[in-house]
């Protein structure tokens, strides 16, 4: 068997189709059809039960899949190993990034970044969490910029920095005068919430739980944008919590209305996360020392407390 129809039995077990699976490797559905038969006779066994609806793998299938995904990945590495032996830094990177992350770091990062190392192909996807752990898995990201700890058994991360929560106050509210917040100062009725999906959201419940008695969270607006956020706040209809890095571009009058909390500050630890094989580890360690770099003036708090991007029960 061959590294090419590998990689074609693992596209059928993701994608649970050949035909559309062909289409992702660029053959046609007849050839892909016949490579994958050709693995199933040399093994004399079935990897595919093709009489379900999604197409399924059947239990040799399982292992054989998880084995040819190894396979495929040390092959990759050798290409890895030529490169760095090199000291060559180029070709395709696929880098996913969440939204709440990426309007702020990507403009900070990406021009020093390609000035650098113009020989790497940069494709930057905006993604939710739980988009980039299943592509990451499925070999589909190189590396991604998330907030962590994500507690995946197959992810590193690698802290980039930490982010504390910032509150915006509006000035009708009777905790505009206060210059430093406390946990307890959050009425968790009235705080104004991204859409359910972001994992900042998630964080910013995990606070409140882990202070309030309260056993029920009623939160009545919720947007899909800190910038309508922020506007229903300036309308008085409630205090809202955002990250630090998008806070540095507020005009005057904006940052009248912007409080920290009280040491240590509730923050979010940023990484940049990736495939425990380490593929492509040669830029993953170039963009890390880039995105390390701008940042080092930028923002540096020492006296935080990570709260999880992870949902609590």
């Amino acid at each position: 068997m061959t590294i090419t129809q590998l990689q074609y039995v693992l596209a059928v077990a993701e994608y649970k189709n050949f035909t559309l699976a062909a289409e992702k490797c660029f053959v046609t559905q007849p050839t892909l059809s016949m490579q994958i038969q050709k693995v199933e006779d040399e093994l004399d066994i079935v990897i595919f039960d093709r009489s379900k609806k999604p197409i399924q793998l059947t239990e040799v299938g399982q292992k054989i899949v998880a084995q040819a995904k190894n396979i495929v990945n040390e092959a990759d590495r050798i290409q890895d190993i030529v490169d760095q032996e090199k000291g060559y830094i180029g070709g395709e990177f696929r880098l996913g990034i969440i939204p709440t992350i990426m309007p702020t770091l990507l403009p900070m990062f990406l021009n020093n970044f390609i000035k650098k190392y113009p020989k790497v192909k940069l494709i930057i996807e905006e993604l939710n969490t739980a988009e980039i752990v299943t592509k990451l898995k499925n070999g589909h990201l190189d590396a991604a910029i998330a907030a962590t700890p994500l507690e995946e058994e197959k992810i590193k991360e690698v802290v980039l920095y930490y982010e504390p929560f910032m509150v915006y106050v509006p000035e009708s509210h009777s905790k505009f005068e206060k210059k430093e917040l406390e946990i307890d100062d959050l009425n968790v009725d009235e705080i104004l919430l991204l859409q359910d999906g972001h994992c900042f959201r998630e964080g910013i419940l995990n606070i409140c739980k882990s202070k309030s008695q309260s056993k029920e969270n009623k939160f009545q607006i919720e947007s899909g944008s800190f910038e309508t956020l922020i506007k229903l706040s300036d309308e008085g209809l409630g205090m809202t919590l955002l990250p630090y890095l998008h806070t540095l571009d507020f005009n005057d009058k904006e940052k009248t209305k912007l409080r920290h909390f009280a040491d240590p500050k509730p923050s979010r630890e940023v990484s940049l996360i990736f495939p425990k094989n380490e593929l492509k580890i040669h830029i993953i360690d170039a963009l890390r020392n880039v995105i390390s770099g701008v940042l080092r003036g930028a923002i540096a708090f020492q006296n935080v407390e990570i709260i999880s991007p992870l949902h609590k029960k």
